[in-house]
This record gives C-alpha cells, structure tokens and sequence, in this order.
C-alpha cells in the first residue's frame, strides 16, 4: 500500500506522544494500589502489564495499518467484528473516558484543597473545588479544543521539570530497609504476592496509550519502522518512569504508612502528604505540590478533551457555540454529580477505568488482528509470534477482569 504521508517527524516524537499520554496523574494511583504487594512484586506486575499492553497496541497496529491513513478505532472494529461489537467497543471507550474524568474531578479537589491548607491555612471543601475546577476546564473547552491542548502542554511542560526534581532529591534518599520493608521481615510477614492481583486492573489503566495510534499512523504515515519505534519506545519510557517513581516513594515511605493513606481514601492527597512529611527542603515539597498538581491538570484536560472530542463525533454536532454548550455540558455534568455523591473515587476510578480498557485496549486489539490476517494476505505488519501472542494478550486480559470483580466483591487480600 502507498504510503501518503509527506511528514517529516521523527519518531522521537512519537515516542514522547505515547510517554506523555501514558504517564500522567494515574501516577499517583501506582504506588497505593502497589503497597501491598510492595516493590519488588510491585515492579514484576507492572512489567507484565507493560508487555501486555504494549503487544496489545501493537496488534492494533497491525490491523489498522490495513485500512487507509486516518481511519478510526471504530472504523477498522466495525468493518472487521460488526456492529455489536463496534458498539461494545464505543460503550467501554465512552465508560473509560467518563470515569477518568470523575477520577481526576475527585484529584483535582483533593490535591488543590490540601495546597492550599498547607500553604495558606485556609480551608476549602475539596468538593468545591473539584467542581470549581471543572467549571473551568469546561469554560477553556468550550473556547477551543486548541486552548485546552495548549494549557495541557504547558502544564507538562512545567511538571517535567518539577518531576526531575522531586525524583531526583527522593532517589538520593532512598532508605534500603524501607524498600525492602524490613520491619515486615521482622514481623515475619513475607507473603507479598496475593496483594498483586488487586493491583492489576490499575496497573492495565497506567499503559493506555492505544487511541494514539490512529493519530500516530495519520502523523507517519504508513512508515512503519517509524510507528513501532513510537509504540515499543514511548510505552518503554513510561515502565521507566513508573519505576523509579515505585523506588522513590516506597524507599521513603514505609509499607505500614500506606495502611493510613488507604484508610483516609487513598486519594492522591494523602500520598502528597505522606511524601512531605519525609522532611526534604521547601523548594523539594514546592516541586512536589507543583508536580502533583499539574500532572493531575494536565492529565483531566487530555482526558475531557478527548471525551469532548468522542462526543462529537458520536453525536455528528457542528462547531456552533450552542453545540458546543451542549457537548461540554455532556461531557462535565455526569462526572460531577458522581463526584458530589462519591468524592474519593481516584483509586476506584483509576481501576474501573482498567477494566472497561481491557475490553477496547486488550481483548478486542487481539481479536482485530487475528480478523485482520484472515482478510488481509498481504499484511503491511504482523507482530511477531503467530497466534501465541494475541492469545496471550486476551489470556492477560481475561485475568484482569476477574481480578477486578475479585477486589469489587472483596475476595481479594487489600492492605489493612
């Protein structure tokens, strides 16, 4: 097939497109979700989870590399599964998209509130402030999908910075017996690996990257060398990052704090005072709270933004003030009422977004490529494997829909 595309991109750009969409406020989520399985175990499901979801995007990939440059995730469902499936798969996108905006509306009013606690004395409901914030982000969205993408930008731009910092200053100090959760030891507590599997639905949501690829494959071409370059590396970057921020904060808050963050909600606000509370300088405590606070930010404009965008095309709307009223209203109003009704459901939100992603971001990917290969004998890419691969990719998807009910119906050890 021809190649159309006239770009001259790089893939470091794609790879810093997946990272950037990949690594985000579900950070926070990590190492409470982790802290029962702790770091070691911790780490060895999030490169599972990576492996998975990487081979997942890549044979989305494969099947949509056989339709023209710019053909949706619907589009390439659709005419390969049918209708029904295409609408399971417009549901669970529609479920994922609505509950990381609840997730980040509850973030937004518990990191913000706190700042200000800390820094001002002044006390605020985190409620208010999470529909405060969302009032907001609705205002900017309504303006142009073009501003709320730069503000997300600029947002991530400033949170580099600050991340590298706060990294930085808690690597240096990393306490080995903490990490290593000595006092457990001592307690003779050595079982860490039930608690992995109460962790997995989140660690799934933390390497969702795969709404990317149509644009991806619309940005390179049909380039494929370029593409998964983008894919491989990009998700590589973000495991990289997920893991030196397990190291960071579980070598400098000890196992048995996480009891108390998961008992006060889990929110990401109890983390951020926990990491404070380790007695680093201010400008490493002003770093963190810039950090915790625009990743959080940065993270709820790319979600809504999408959402936004879903709602459009889902809806056939014109670009008129009036309908873009209509829209942001649809995307904003349902999450805010969950979250006045619910206010701490970041965790639970995080995880719940895991399985609906299992069914658009795991299982179908496989299934689109075992389709593809039967209609398509000339196959522009096929991920390496055979079959083994996308039974493998369904077979872990599989696991974390049952790990998901597990934990909803409380079958699941969690850290007490």
């Amino acid at each position: 097939m021809k190649d159309s595309s006239k770009t001259t991109y790089s893939s470091f750009w794609g790879v810093m497109v997946i990272a950037a969409t990949v690594v985000g406020g579900g950070m926070f989520a990590l190492p409470v979700e982790l802290s029962g399985a702790w770091f070691v175990w911790g780490a060895c499901i999030l490169v599972i989870a990576w492996f998975s979801m990487l081979h997942s995007g890549l044979l989305l990939l494969e099947a949509t590399l056989n339709y023209p440059v710019g053909s949706s995730f619907n589009t390439v469902t659709k005419d390969l599964m049918g209708k029904k499936w295409n609408v399971l798969n417009g549901i669970t996108i529609a479920f994922v998209l609505y509950i990381l905006t609840y997730a980040y509306i509850s973030a937004n009013g518990a990191i913000i509130s706190e700042t200000l606690a800390m820094n001002s004395g002044f006390s605020v409901s985190p409620r208010a402030v999470g529909i405060c914030t969302a009032a907001i982000a609705a205002s900017i969205l309504w303006l142009s999908s073009m501003a709320a993408s730069r503000v997300a930008s600029l947002f991530l731009g400033i949170n580099i910075t600050a991340f590298i910092i706060v990294c930085g200053t808690l690597f240096l100090h990393v306490d080995y017996t903490t990490l290593v959760d000595i006092s457990a030891v001592q307690r003779d507590e050595k079982s860490y690996f039930p608690y992995i599997f109460m962790a997995i639905p989140v660690c799934l949501a933390s390497f969702g990257f795969h709404g990317n690829i149509p644009s991806l494959i619309i940005t390179y071409g049909k380039r494929k060398a370029k593409l998964i370059k983008s894919i491989v590396f990009g998700s590589l970057l973000a495991l990289v990052v997920y893991l030196l921020w397990l190291y960071c904060t579980m070598g400098n808050i000890p196992r048995t704090h996480f009891s108390e963050i998961i008992a006060a909600g889990g929110n990401i606000n109890q983390l951020v005072k926990s990491l404070i509370g380790t007695g680093h300088n201010d400008t490493v405590k002003l770093c963190l709270l810039i950090f915790s606070n625009l990743a959080i930010a940065s993270s709820f404009f790319g979600v809504t933004l999408g959402l936004f965008d879903y709602l459009c095309d889902l809806l056939k709307t014109g670009n008129t003030g009036i309908s873009r009223v209509k829209i942001v209203l649809l995307t904003f109003v349902p999450p805010c009422i969950l979250y006045i009704i619910f206010p701490d459901g970041f965790i639970y939100g995080i995880g719940g977004a895991g399985l609906c992603a299992t069914i658009w971001a795991v299982i179908i990917p496989a299934l689109l490529a075992l389709k593809s290969r039967k209609r398509f004998p000339e196959k522009t890419f096929t991920v390496w494997g055979g079959s083994v691969i996308p039974s493998m990719v369904m077979v872990f998807g599989v696991v974390v829909i049952l790990c998901w009910f597990g934990n909803a119906f409380g079958l699941l050890p969690r850290l007490a």
